[in-house]
C-alpha cells in the first residue's frame, strides 16, 4: 500500500491537495506501485474525496515522529508534519516514509507519501 498523507490549512481546496499531491508524486523514485490511498487527520478527511482515492481518516497524529518540522504543526496537532505523521500512521506498523512533505503552490497543503503492508 503507498499512502499520500495530507496536512492543510482551513483556506485549501482541492487543488490546493492536487498541488501538493503532484509535487511529492515528482519526487518518488524507484517506485512503480501507485498511491494507493489517501490519509489526513480525521477532522480533515472529507476534502480528501476529491483525489477519487480511498480516504483513511487518522484519530490522532500526536507524537508521531518526522523528518520535518512545521512549529504550527507541532503547536496544534503535537507533530512536525502532519502530513508525514498521517501518512506512516495510514501505512500502519512497519510503514516507512517514501517522501517527505511538499508544499503546494499556493502554500496551503502538504503532502508526504509512505509505503506499508496494511490496508
Amino acid at each position: 500500500m503507498i499512502v499520500a498523507g495530507f496536512g492543510y490549512r482551513s483556506g485549501a481546496t482541492a487543488e490546493s491537495l492536487r498541488s501538493a499531491l503532484a509535487r511529492a508524486q515528482a519526487h518518488m523514485q524507484a517506485v512503480d506501485a501507485p498511491i494507493t490511498h489517501v490519509a489526513t487527520t480525521a477532522d480533515k478527511v472529507p476534502l480528501l474525496t476529491a483525489l477519487d482515492l480511498p480516504a483513511l481518516a487518522v484519530e490522532s497524529v500526536a507524537g508521531i515522529a518526522t523528518p520535518t518540522c512545521s512549529p504550527a504543526s507541532l503547536v496544534a496537532r503535537g507533530t512536525g508534519s502532519v502530513a508525514e505523521a498521517a501518512a506512516l500512521a495510514a501505512a500502519g506498523p512497519g510503514g516507512r516514509l517514501l517522501v517527505p512533505r511538499h508544499i503546494s503552490a499556493d502554500r496551503l497543503a502538504t503532502c508526504a507519501i509512505a509505503e506499508g503492508a496494511s490496508a
